[in-house]
């Protein structure tokens, strides 16, 4: 059964929502400044038991709220943001159940298996989640990376699914271009990700409402979490609370 999942992003030392497609080395567009810190949050999400969250550090000067969030709930909650072979260790000493990786594993806009393998060999398989967030050009979505700026060459398909699921425990996939918009979840690369992958998957991406819950669950056959940033009460949003999700949450126990 498809399951909220929980989010904290930071963004210049603070937690934020931000409109995904425009976050660049100067900023970017902004739907929501918190006035706790990360460890709120993280306090928050231990105090409901949700699990498979993910702190997500959007570019410098975070590492503060970072250690904050992963000491607060160790264990339960994934780490992102620039993760690679010299400190991915560091993260899962800190607390993080796993790290998130996208940017170290391509060069240039080439997916390089040799580093997937080695993170995998180092941190192993059952901690490591890929990020494969994506932009649609054409009819495909092609996995994004520096800051969803650079479109990759690597498309999201069943055979690149596929060979990267042997190395990793999940996928993390934000549709970068509805990331904060609130206008509604990618109904066509959700459906698509059911039908290509097994590997446990959470889609982020424009959810605005308690009725995207329910869509996740039935374009994917249940298969799916969601991840629900900006539209969330505890983030500022208008469109559903924790309280839903948290009840969404206990009926498909």
């Amino acid at each position: 059964m498809t399951k909220f999942r929980p989010c904290i992003d930071i963004h210049q030392g603070q937690v934020k929502q931000i409109v995904g497609g425009s976050l660049n080395e100067s900023g970017a567009d902004t739907n929501f400044v918190s006035q706790h810190n990360a460890a709120w949050y993280a306090d928050l999400y231990k105090k409901h038991q949700l699990k498979g969250g993910h702190v997500i550090s959007l570019g410098q000067g975070n590492q503060e709220q970072v250690k904050l969030a992963l000491a607060a709930y160790p264990g339960h909650l994934q780490y992102g943001g620039g993760v690679t072979l010299d400190n991915a260790l560091d993260y899962l000493k800190l607390g993080a159940s796993h790290v998130i990786v996208t940017s170290f594993i391509f060069d240039k806009d080439i997916l390089s298996l040799d580093k997937v393998k080695q993170l995998s060999q180092l941190v192993g398989k059952e901690r490591l989640v890929l990020d494969l967030s994506c932009r649609k050009k054409g009819e495909d979505w092609f996995i994004a990376t520096n800051r969803w700026q650079t479109v990759t060459q690597t498309a999201i398909n069943e055979k690149n699914l596929e060979t990267l699921s042997l190395y990793c425990d999940e996928f993390l996939i934000h549709a970068a271009d509805v990331e904060g918009l609130q206008g509604g979840i990618d109904t066509e690369l959700v459906k698509k990700l059911s039908q290509i992958t097994a590997t446990p998957c959470t889609y982020a991406g424009g959810a605005k409402s308690l009725n995207d819950l329910k869509l996740v669950d039935s374009l994917s056959n249940s298969t799916i979490d969601l991840t629900i940033g900006s539209a969330l009460d505890i983030f500022g949003g208008k469109g559903i609370t924790l309280e839903e999700c948290l009840a969404f949450n206990q009926q498909s126990d």
